[in-house]
C-alpha cells in the first residue's frame, strides 16, 4: 500500500461528512417520494405493457438518484478514481456483473462508475433490508432481488435451504427478461476481512472463497439475453473505507479494473442443482476467475509505494 496520507482535521471531516450526508438524505427523500407515487401508478393498472413502461420510468428515477449522489461525492471529496476497462460496455444489453467485496464504499463506487454505461445496476439484498426506512421500499419498487440469507449452521442442518436461495435467484432474474439489466453479484457473499479470510480463504491472498451457484442460476434464468459477464476488481490502496470515510474526505484513492468476459454457453442450460459435473465445471471456472483477480489485486498493490504504516483516519 502507499504511504499513509495525512487525514483532514477531525472538524473538517465532521463538517464535510455531515454536509454530504445531508445532501444524500435530501436527494433520497425527494426522489423516493416521487418514486413511490409512480409505483402506485404502476400497481393501479394491471396491464403488462403499462407495467413495463412505468418500470422504465422508475429506472430513470433511480438513475437520477445515483447521478445526484455521485455528483455530490465528486464535488465534496478529493478521491482519485483510477478506472480502466469501461470501453465497449453497452446500456442496451444485459450483463452479469461480478466484483470482489471489500467495504461499505463498494456500492457507491460501482454505481458511480457504471452509471449510464451499463443498464441500471441491481444487486442482491438480504430480505431484512426491505425494512430499511425509505430505501427498502425503493429497492423493492426498482425490482432489486431480495433473498433470505442462511447461516452455514442452518444450511448444514437443512440443505434444502440452499436450493431455496438458488430458486429465489432464478425468480428474481426472470423479472429482467423483458428489458436490459445489469445484475451485480458479490460472489464472496460477504465483505472481505482478515478474520473471515483466516477462517476460509486460504486459496487466495486478497479474496474469500467464491460461491458459484448464484451466477449459474442467474445465467440460466436470464438466458441468451446476457451479452456477457463484467468482471470488476476493486482495490483501495490506502485500506478499505467505511461509509463515513467515503463521505468525509477519508477515501484518497480507488482503483477499479473492468473486463468483459464471455459466459460459457452451457451455463444457460445446465442444471446446477442436479448435474454434479456441470456444478463442478462452474465452480472451477469461477475459482480460476478469482485466481486471476487475486493476482491482479496483488499486482496493483505492489505497483504502489511501500506502506509507511496504516492509513490515517
Amino acid at each position: 500500500m502507499p504511504s499513509a496520507r495525512p487525514a483532514p482535521p477531525a472538524v473538517v471531516r465532521l463538517v464535510v461528512g455531515s454536509f454530504t450526508f445531508l445532501l444524500f438524505a435530501t436527494n433520497t427523500v425527494v426522489l423516493c417520494s416521487f418514486l413511490y407515487l409512480v409505483t402506485l401508478l404502476k400497481l393501479a393498472v394491471p396491464l403488462a405493457a403499462w407495467k413495463r413502461g412505468v418500470s422504465r420510468f422508475l429506472v430513470a428515477i433511480g438513475e437520477a438518484w445515483i447521478a445526484v449522489n455521485t455528483f455530490c461525492l465528486r464535488v465534496t471529496q478529493p478521491t482519485v478514481y483510477d478506472v480502466r476497462g469501461l470501453e465497449g460496455l453497452r446500456r442496451d444489453v444485459s450483463y452479469l456483473v461480478v466484483s470482489n467485496h471489500l467495504s461499505e464504499g463498494d456500492i457507491p463506487v460501482l454505481q458511480g462508475i457504471f452509471l449510464r454505461r451499463l443498464p441500471f445496476l441491481r444487486f442482491f439484498l438480504k430480505q431484512q433490508l426491505i425494512r430499511v426506512p425509505v430505501l427498502g421500499l425503493a429497492w423493492w419498487a426498482l425490482d432489486f432481488p431480495f433473498m433470505k440469507r442462511h447461516s452455514r449452521e442452518e444450511l448444514e442442518k437443512n440443505p434444502a435451504l440452499r436450493l431455496e436461495d438458488l430458486e429465489a435467484t432464478r425468480r428474481a432474474c426472470e423479472k429482467f427478461r423483458h428489458a436490459p439489466a445489469a445484475i451485480l453479484n458479490f460472489v464472496e457473499g460477504t465483505r472481505f476481512t482478515p478474520a473471515k479470510h483466516a477462517r476460509g480463504g486460504a486459496e487466495y491472498r486478497h479474496l474469500l472463497l467464491p460461491k458459484a451457484g448464484g451466477l449459474a442460476f442467474a445465467a440460466s434464468a436470464m438466458g441468451a439475453q446476457l451479452k456477457g459477464l463484467v468482471d470488476v476488481t476493486i482495490v483501495y490502496p490506502y485500506g478499505a473505507p467505511t461509509f463515513w470515510d467515503v463521505i468525509s474526505r477519508g477515501l484518497p484513492e480507488v482503483v477499479v479494473r473492468v473486463r468483459e468476459r464471455a459466459i460459457p454457453e452451457e451455463w444457460f442450460t445446465g442444471d446446477y442443482t442436479e448435474d454434479a459435473a456441470f456444478r463442478e465445471g462452474v465452480q472451477a471456472w469461477v475459482r480460476a476467475l478469482f485466481r486471476e483477480k487475486d493476482a491482479e489485486i496483488a499486482s496493483i498493490l505492489a505497483s504502489r509505494a511501500p506502506a509507511a504504516g496504516p492509513p490515517v483516519r
